[in-house]
């Protein structure tokens, strides 16, 4: 799902519901591992198709379940199991997962990228924003909050914000993604200060994953140059 503009689980106000109250009850760990699974399997499925086959597939993650000690194992078994290309398989963090256990979370993601396997830094600039996590967390891109898309062509203050991270990502040779873009506008704006990739409603809201690969199989790129 990159470009990523299918939000998995469902819009972003039933997932703050959700996610909490599976975190609590514990039911985090299954559905968690199943969602990798059906993203490996997923990611099968593109494989096979010579229009798909080069898209990759983002998959949030929780606190509890890079906590876990075999979580690397969990990811790579998916792997295997499916045959997929691990570079295919993308895991988002969110800033303040990262606060919990920084050392803990740095070895787990290091075994999954020895194995091939990337990691985003979710909703980046919302949190504490602590260059640490770049310094010592082998990250290959960072996603850029909404917030700071919004009114970046008009807000001095969100374009100062984001010209800074995208200097960052710049500087430390990392993929820049910007979350939420809706109109042309932002998209111009975007590409002329160097973002790389991008998601949001300008392209699609969410959708099913049948209607999601008739989208990409008659995608017309062109209707997108800025």
């Amino acid at each position: 799902r990159d470009p990523l503009w299918s939000r998995g689980l469902g819009d972003v106000y039933k997932r703050q519901e959700f996610i909490p109250l599976a975190e609590k009850n514990g039911l985090i760990l299954p559905i968690g591992k199943w969602v990798i699974d059906q993203a490996c399997q997923q990611l099968a499925l593109w494989q096979e198709n010579k229009v798909t086959a080069d898209l990759t597939l983002a998959v949030n993650v929780s606190s509890k379940q890079i906590g876990q000690k075999d979580f690397s194992q969990l990811i790579k078994a998916a792997v295997t199991k499916h045959e997929i290309n691990p570079n295919r398989l993308k895991i988002e963090l969110t800033e303040s997962l990262l606060q919990e256990n920084l050392l803990e979370t740095a070895k787990r993601m290091k075994e999954c990228n020895d194995s091939g396997i990337n990691f985003s830094l979710d909703d980046f600039g919302t949190g504490y924003s602590s260059l640490q996590y770049l310094k010592k967390l082998s990250f290959y891109q960072l996603k850029i909050d909404q917030s700071f898309i919004r009114d970046c062509q008009n807000h001095k203050d969100d374009q100062a914000i984001l010209l800074t991270i995208l200097g960052i990502a710049k500087s430390l040779n990392l993929v820049s993604i910007a979350e939420g873009v809706e109109t042309l506008e932002q998209l111009k704006y975007l590409k002329k200060h160097g973002c790389q990739q991008f998601q949001g409603y300008l392209f699609s809201k969410p959708i099913p994953i049948a209607q999601f690969t008739y989208l990409i199989e008659n995608w017309d790129s062109h209707t997108f140059n800025a």
